[in-house]
């Protein structure tokens, strides 16, 4: 995992534990003194949000105590590997895409951030500039040329 990604879990447990797990406890008081908590649907709702709360920060927990996180800034090479950020030309649209590719829980094609076990990662990975690569997406194979590869 980057390290980016590392803070950006570690502030995701931070709002969980001081802005939410509050919240959710202000909610299920309001909705235990509506009286009767068989039929009351606020309280499930609230008692429900909660253990997703709680699931969500044990999860996450887990997951930064097990990260090994690595600092892209000190990566470098002419290479595709974990971290880099690849701009990538599609051959048949001359469409250009950058990519970084980055470990699984923070992954956000949205966002240009690729899982190195995504099939474009895959295929890139271990390429160069100017090399050319095939891609098996699920929309059918598409061909891509490394245009750049860079460490931000």
């Amino acid at each position: 995992m980057t390290a980016s990604g590392y803070r950006a879990l570690e502030e995701e447990i931070n709002v969980l534990k001081t802005v939410e797990r509050p919240a959710v406890i202000r909610l299920i008081t309001e909705a235990r003194a509506h009286g009767d908590l068989s039929e009351n649907a606020e309280y499930h709702a609230a008692k429900e949000r909660q253990a997703f709360i709680e699931g969500r920060v044990i999860a996450l927990e887990d997951q930064l105590g097990r990260a090994e996180v690595i600092d892209v800034s000190k990566l470098s090479g002419a290479t595709v590997k974990f971290g880099a950020t690849v701009t990538l030309v599609d051959e048949d649209t001359d469409e250009e895409r950058k990519y970084q590719i980055v470990g699984d829980l923070e992954a956000d094609a949205k966002r240009g951030r690729i899982s190195v076990s995504s099939p474009i990662a895959r295929a890139i990975i271990g390429k160069s500039k100017g090399d050319a690569v095939e891609v098996a997406a699920p929309g059918g194979a598409k061909s891509y040329e490394i245009l750049k590869v860079e460490w931000v």
